[in-house]
């Protein structure tokens, strides 16, 4: 099993970033999955997931109407279109299953946001 995180960045405050999450090695059509952030001495945390159809999504309430989520179950592809970015996005963001059990984590990519 394999997550390649990319897309990440320096952007502005108020910027864009799309990022994107390629999956290999499991069959990533069956499960929901999961875009995740650490920032810096902060535990790990579950931004927005997605069902397997992608039909079903979720958010936490700060990122609510500026990020949206997506999968393409055809390319083993998740992705997270991030809009509006605040200084408080700031870390390095990582897919996963949305599930408590997960496989290995990748390197994530990193997004910073100045202000």
């Amino acid at each position: 099993v394999q997550f390649v995180e990319s897309g990440g960045g320096l952007v502005q405050a108020g910027g864009s970033l799309r990022l994107s999450c390629s999956a290999s090695g499991f069959a990533f059509g069956v499960y929901d999955m999961a875009w995740y952030r650490q920032a810096p001495g902060q535990e790990r945390e579950l931004v927005s997931s997605i069902s397997r159809t992608g039909g079903s999504t979720t958010y936490i309430d700060s990122v609510k109407g500026r990020f949206t989520i997506s999968r393409d179950n055809a390319k083993k592809m998740l992705l997270l279109q991030m809009n509006s970015l605040k200084p408080e996005d700031t870390a390095v963001y990582y897919c996963n299953r949305a599930s408590a059990v997960k496989y290995l984590w990748g390197q994530g990519t990193q997004v910073t946001v100045s202000s």
